[in-house]
């Protein structure tokens, strides 16, 4: 559910309700243990996946490059080139993973010919440790400058005009002066080919995808049952993070203890765990880059009416998005059929209750192209992967919501990622 922008869309939930992060080192199983003052949970259970989390191939990320060279030709009007500068896109395509700065490290690709990178002199070496297969890299020094040296791999393979597609997370920096040195070009959005590529997950990565879910959802289940009156949200939170890393994995949540669950992203007042309060956690991990985002709603003590007549509705709701969530509909329509059982339920008009879309695309990002949001037009297609989220939010009272990972089938209703929809607020794992 929650949300970042561009790159880091929901990098693990660092707003100011969620768990203060922590630098956990991947595979660091003295990480996983809480300090000594806060509470503990049984992670007995919990395992790294070793060999059966397989990372993309080289082969794999060459056949994206082709498939995006193919949709620059296709597509009318054409696509001439395309800019990366560092990003997830810029690893789906080749497998690079490269921080942003103020030196350019970036990618040109024509659509005829060959790759090329720029980079900065001095991160050479460490740009060709990256290099998953063969790729041209051209090097600029301090005093020279990167998109003149991009523009130039451009022009020796005869491409000095035309559209140029600039990737959408890209710094307006890099493509003003991608524009300065390369005036021939029509700058326009890259998305009609990066989303086009991204949104159709293959069976690895959808495979990737499904074992962060179950992390997610293992993770969770000793979290909950280590649940106990005067916990913060806080404590939680180390909880979930000291979780995955047990299992090897960078994962966190954003947790949510009773009124403050009302507002979808938190609240900065700390908050401790009582009777009758429910516990919403909402977050994932990252398996090879791709993530989940799932959310479990418990209660902790006696269940009152209202809170259960809720959870109903939301996990109705659930039902009726999956069963809505197939190949040839709108994006906008499964938005609609959720909130139609919330709003139907007596939680309505609109957003009144249900504050927030039904769901977003998720991959490398956790938030990515396309939205299930009312009036989205995106026609959907096999292999678009989704979150499921409903929810119902009671400003002073509780907040509550339900969320599963889920992908479009070529037939039929859309299929869960994760194992399963939650079970029950008194035992939201079984």
């Amino acid at each position: 559910m929650p949300t970042n922008s561009s790159s880091t869309r929901r990098r693990f939930l660092q707003s100011a309700a969620a768990v203060s992060s922590l630098a956990l080192a991947t595979g660091a199983n003295s990480a996983a243990e809480p300090p000594q003052d806060e509470p503990a949970a049984d992670f007995s259970g919990l395992k790294p996946f070793g060999d059966r989390a397989k990372p993309i191939t080289a082969e794999e990320f060459r056949g994206r490059l082709t498939r995006a060279q193919q949709l620059m030709s296709e597509l009318k009007p054409n696509f001439d080139a395309l800019f990366f500068a560092p990003g997830t896109s810029l690893y789906y395509f080749t497998g690079i993973r490269w921080g942003l700065s103020e030196r350019l490290v970036g990618l040109v690709l024509p659509r005829t010919g060959k790759p090329v990178l720029v980079c900065p002199g001095f991160e050479e070496g460490r740009l060709r440790e990256q290099l998953r297969f063969p790729i041209e890299i051209r090097v600029w020094q301090e005093d020279e400058s990167p998109t003149k040296l991009a523009a130039g791999a451009l022009a020796d393979q005869g491409v000095r005009a035309g559209r140029m597609g600039v990737e959408e997370t890209a710094y307006f920096t890099y493509s003003d002066h991608l524009r300065a040195a390369a005036p021939g070009f029509e700058y326009v959005s890259a998305d009609p080919v990066t989303i086009a590529c991204r949104a159709h997950k293959s069976a690895h990565e959808l495979e990737l995808m499904r074992l962060a879910c179950e992390a997610t959802l293992a993770v969770y289940k000793p979290v909950f049952a280590a649940l106990r009156e005067g916990m913060s949200q806080q404590d939680i939170g180390h909880l979930v993070e000291a979780g995955f890393a047990k299992m090897g994995l960078r994962g966190g949540a954003l947790v949510l203890l009773g009124a403050s669950a009302a507002l979808p992203h938190g609240t900065k007042q700390p908050q401790k765990l009582k009777e009758g309060d429910v516990v919403l956690i909402d977050g994932g991990c990252s398996v090879d880059g791709y993530e989940s985002d799932v959310t479990r709603t418990g209660i902790f003590g006696k269940l009152s009416d209202k809170i259960l007549k809720a959870y109903e509705l939301t996990r109705k709701a659930q039902d009726a998005a999956l069963d809505a969530a197939r190949a040839g509909r709108l994006s906008g329509t499964v938005d609609d059929a959720a909130r139609a059982v919330i709003v139907n339920g007596g939680y309505g008009p609109g957003y009144k209750y249900f504050t927030h879309r039904l769901g977003h695309g998720i991959g490398l990002d956790g938030h990515e192209h396309p939205y299930l949001v009312k009036g989205s037009t995106t026609n959907l297609e096999p292999g678009m992967t989704f979150s499921n989220e409903p929810g119902i939010y009671v400003v002073g009272e509780f907040g509550m919501r339900c969320e599963d990972d889920m992908v479009i089938m070529a037939d039929g209703p859309a299929q869960l990622l994760t194992k399963e929809f939650q079970v029950s607020l008194e035992k939201p794992l079984g």
